[in-house]
């Protein structure tokens, strides 16, 4: 409920039943209409059965002549109105609680009060109870017995000073106590107040509580708790109220009736307790709610040579499908070279251009068709040939070059050309390619924005599993969003940003959802109107790019190659004419120069390209100005996007002082700049840097992307984006132009930033959907220095900073040196060999990217931490642990996405890798924290992260996956987490630090909290 009922009259407060049951469940949603008058009127007739009961009791008295054994009905005094609720001496054991479905507040019902000073107001607490559920208790009470008058035979016993039954006593107390005496556990206390708050009052911070979930999960005789039910319910008092509601909720379930005694429900009992219920029940409801697991079946797995098979098919086409194009390429540079005129070298490099340009954009297409046809719903075993297919089919669809027109008319198109049924009118901005085409169904008039997933395909439990993404017409669907297999959003519905639909999950139509998993809400999402746009413009622009591309870009960058080859002699000399180089300069001297040439150029071009372009093409995106999609306003926005996101000069410049630097150069505008020496991660995005204030004091861990545009399916808007002053922002975390944020909030990793309601001030937010956690903890803050000991530790931070930026560099120049080497010596050898040994300069590209960057990582590793720690971030070791971070590479992990040979990478890289890793895509920070069990699934966006820093303090821990756990899409796993044997955690979720997830288990959500599909709630 989301506010009191009127308080009943004390002498009409023992059992009152409401006969419509309908209403009093709309109550209990908020929706009171008309209850007034059927509570007066239910009164009322409670009054007079009062009346007849205590007649008819009259009557026994005069015939029995026994007035001992006369039941009376209990004084009205001897309980506490339910105006004025009393709560609980903390030193004292309460008797009872009575918890209420939204929020949980625990209210006493002692036979007695005792003296105690007035209690602070408890803070409001969400249901923690996890999503998707059973009905809730108010729906899961079937129509009530209506009440009965008692039997003259035999006269119920006499009870002149009536007391709460003992099961009224001891099924609240006894949750109570139970935590209360595992939490003194944890903290080393002697013993800990119902009322103290976790945080504020005992000064414990995630990392405790996640210990204190974990035991209690060994104990059977209290409700298993998760993070998020710490956060939702702070205090020992509430979490035992919520206890409750889950006995009393799995009671109902294991009755089979769903039914409840007359007593549980009426107006002066919002909600029922356990004790409602008699011992029995409550045992049996415990043991439903902390029923083990069953063992998850193992799939068919692949033999061992079936594994090798498909782990070599796939290395034959990494090596391959290089060298095929490299060969190509080879033949059409011969050919233009050989060109007469500069027009016919541009009129060659056209052809040549679009040849190739072609040639690549239509192979996958055709590859698809002949080696899948059409895709259905189905599984298959991972490293079997069919999923080789699957496999080799993915690859190739996302590497195709029209996946570059992402955003435009044309990428639609291309995935038409792949089998997927699209409107008219649909705008798609998110890169993630859907492989499962055939089974992608969009509606006319749909927005889908950035850094949506909606593949139609999922690894769990050693198959691949496809499935349907059927998204209505008019529909929107927000930034950083996950569509598992079998959801759909209905016509004109809304999914907000940083929100999921699990697997089989649906919006209705014209309903607006969000969290993950998503649930239903009141946010309006949609910020810009849908304006009248024409297939005439968006043909147009499509037009013009093609033209550009084929005309100007392609024709440009091989003509221009070929007649600066041809007009420049000392350029012929230097790369093609390799006798007369090696006669003048030796060969190692050569490609030094020419390699140093070429990054130091391509450095100084970048960083003008960067900080000048953007600026000019800002004065075409004016703000707060609704612009229509597909003119020159959409491209300028999308060429600055583009230029202005440098993902090589966030990582050279960020974890350190010089990032601000460098983004005030591209256009951030920031307040009064206190020094941290990381005030920004390596890895930050944005729309339209321009548009994009930061106020003094606030840190910004890593991954972060302001949200400068709101878009329909036909215009954008673009809005400034302000953070607030002396915050912090976690990890993974996507900032809109709406949000409600102000000073000092820390915002957790992969938190929904709210976009209605007040402004979130001197708080913490957590969770999608977010609810507010406390700012910071003890443990943090003693790791804090003073203003002047900050001073001295950023200025040796920044020397420090700089050497490290350099030993980038360095590392960037040295693998640029040896490949181009390889291709001097791949020239040299092409006046014997031909376009062949440039073929093979494509495949050895490749070993050589690899072999680096793994024997890099193997020199710098001794720089990271290796033994879990929590330190201050003007610490020398998290400084060497930010080299470590900064100088191995981590981009071409992507290359090997679902094959074998990734689990062997990692193994290289220093992760504890069991057998037959399938890995679609996980990111890992700290890989000398990591164990992976056996035949583990990790998808694509997952991400197993070691440590969190927050303020002036850096943390991690290890992280171990049992065998056969899935991690689903885009999921996070915090440091010091335990995954069991077989477990799943869920699309889109976020495994908070410390959290331990049993085996056999299905956990989702963020926070992530175990689900009821898998264990018996």
């Amino acid at each position: 409920m989301t506010s009191a009922s009127p308080p009943v009259p004390p002498a009409e407060e023992e059992t009152v039943v409401v006969p419509r049951m309908r209403k009093l469940r709309l109550a209990e949603q908020g929706d009171r209409t008309d209850l007034a008058g059927d509570l007066t009127a239910a009164r009322a007739a409670v009054g007079r059965l009062r009346a007849e009961v205590a007649g008819l009791l009259q009557q026994l008295e005069r015939l029995e002549g026994d007035p001992d054994r006369t039941v009376s009905l209990p004084p009205p005094a001897t309980r506490p109105a339910p105006a004025a609720p009393v709560r609980p001496d903390p030193s004292a054991q309460p008797t009872a609680i009575v918890p209420r479905p939204a929020p949980v507040r625990p209210q006493p019902q002692a036979p007695t009060r005792r003296p105690q000073a007035p209690m602070p107001v408890a803070r409001p607490v969400a249901q923690p109870v996890a999503r998707p559920v059973a009905r809730p208790i108010a729906q899961a009470i079937v129509r009530p017995t209506p009440p009965r008058l008692p039997a003259p035979k035999p006269a119920p016993a006499p009870a002149a000073k009536p007391a709460p039954a003992p099961a009224a006593k001891a099924a609240p107390g006894g949750l109570e106590a139970g935590y209360a005496a595992v939490l003194a556990e944890v903290l080393g206390v002697p013993q800990v107040a119902p009322t103290s708050n976790f945080f504020d009052d005992l000064g414990a911070d995630s990392m405790v509580m996640a210990r204190f979930c974990a035991k209690v999960r060994n104990r059977p005789d209290l409700p298993n708790v998760a993070i998020k039910d710490i956060y939702q319910a702070p205090t020992v008092a509430a979490l035992a109220a919520a206890g409750g509601a889950k006995v009393v909720q799995a009671a109902a379930v294991a009755t089979g009736t769903h039914a409840l005694p007359v007593s549980v429900v009426g107006p002066g009992r919002p909600s029922p307790t356990p004790a409602d219920l008699d011992p029995a029940t409550v045992k049996l409801a415990l043991a439903l709610l902390n029923e083990p697991a069953a063992p998850v079946a193992a799939p068919k797995r692949v033999g061992t040579l079936g594994y090798l098979l498909c782990g070599t098919l796939q290395l034959l086409f990494l090596l391959g499908y290089p060298a095929l194009v490299s060969y190509a390429f080879a033949v059409g540079a011969q050919w233009v070279l050989t060109a007469a005129t500069p027009l016919d070298i541009y009129v060659r490099s056209t052809e040549v251009a679009g040849g190739l340009f072609l040639g690549t954009a239509l192979l996958p297409i055709a590859v698809k068709w002949l080696l899948v046809g059409r895709w259905k719903a189905t599984q298959f075993p991972v490293w079997s040939l069919r999923y080789y297919r699957f496999w080799l089919v993915k690859t190739m669809i996302r590497t195709n070059p029209l996946v570059r027109f992402v955003g435009t008319p044309l990428y639609p198109f291309y995935l038409r050309l792949l089998g997927a049924k699209i409107g008219k009118g649909v705008t798609i901005l998110s890169p993630t390619v859907p492989v499962a085409t055939d089974l992608l169904t969009i509606g006319a008039g749909t927005i889908i924005r950035k850094a949506s997933s909606f593949t139609g395909y999922r690894a769990h439990n050693g198959m691949i599993e496809t499935g349907r993404v059927t998204i209505g017409a008019g529909a929107l669907v927000g930034e950083a969003t996950v569509l598992d297999v079998g959801s759909s959003i209905g016509d004109h519905a809304q999914l907000g940003h940083t929100s999921a639909l699990h697997a089989g999950q649906s919006i209705p139509a014209g309903q607006r959802w969000h969290g993950s998993p998503a649930e239903p809400t009141s946010v309006d999402y949609r910020a810009v109107p849908t304006v009248g746009g024409s297939a005439l413009r968006r043909f147009a622009y499509s037009v013009v790019q093609l033209v550009t591309l084929f005309g100007v870009v392609l024709p440009l960058g091989i003509g221009g190659l070929a007649l600066l080859v041809r007009e420049v002699p000392q350029v012929q000399t230097l790369l093609v004419d390799y006798e007369t180089a090696a006669g003048n300069v030796p060969l190692y001297l050569d490609v030094l120069i020419l390699s140093s040439t070429i990054f130091v150029g391509a450095l100084l071009l970048g960083l003008l390209v960067i900080t000048i372009v953007p600026r000019v093409l800002a004065l075409l995106v004016r703000p707060d100005r609704v612009h229509r999609l597909y003119g020159i306003s959409y491209w300028a926005l999308r060429t600055i996007t583009r230029l202005s996101n440098s993902k090589f000069a966030t990582r050279v410049f960020g974890d350190s002082s010089y990032i601000v630097g460098y983004l005030r150069a591209i256009g951030y505008k920031f307040g009064r700049v206190e020094q941290t020496g990381s005030n920004f991660g390596t890895a930050v995005a944005h729309d339209v840097p321009f548009l994009c204030h930061v106020g003094s004091g606030t840190v910004v861990a890593d991954g972060l992307t302001m949200l400068n545009t709101d878009y329909s399916s036909s215009a954008f808007v673009a809005s400034p984006v302000r953070i607030g002053a002396r915050s912090f922002f976690g990890n993974a975390i996507f900032y809109p132009a709406r949000a409600r944020v102000g000073d000092n909030v820390l915002l957790a990793t992969k938190v929904m930033v709210p976009v209605d309601g007040p402004v979130r001030q001197n708080v913490g937010l957590l969770g999608s959907p977010s609810f507010v956690i406390p700012r910071g903890v003890d443990r943090d803050a003693r790791l804090a220095l003073g203003p002047e000991q900050r001073r001295r530790g950023v200025a040796v931070k920044a020397r420090h900073n700089l050497l490290s930026i350099a030993l980038m560099l360095l590392s960037r120049w040295v693998y640029l040196t040896l490949f181009v080497l390889l291709f001097r010596v791949a020239l040299d050898l092409h006046p014997t060999f031909g376009p062949a040994a440039i073929a093979v300069l494509g495949a050895a590209e490749l070993v050589l990217t690899f072999g680096y960057f793994i024997l890099l990582d193997a020199a710098v590793r001794w720089m990271a931490a290796h033994e879990p720690q929590g330190v201050s971030i003007y610490d020398r070791t998290f400084w060497r642990h930010e080299r470590y971070w900064k100088v191995a590479e981590d981009s071409y992990f992507t290359l090997l996405n679902g094959t074998p040979l990734k689990g062997a990478m990692w193994r290289a890289l220093g992760v504890r890798v069991g057998r037959r890793l399938y890995d679609d895509g996980c990111m890992m920070t700290e890989r000398k924290f990591v164990t992976l069990g056996d035949n583990c699934m990790l998808n694509e966006r997952s991400v197993v992260q070691c440590h969190s820093q927050e303020n002036d303090a850096f943390k991690s821990d290890r992280v171990t996956i049992g065998s056969g756990v899935t991690v689903g899409v885009g999921a996070f796993v915090h440091y010091g987490t335990q995954l069991g044997d077989a477990s799943v955690l869920e699309a889109d979720s976020f495994l908070m630090k410390g959290e331990e997830m049993p085996a056999n288990t299905r956990w989702g959500g963020n926070p992530a909290i175990e689900l009821i599909p898998t264990r018996a709630h």
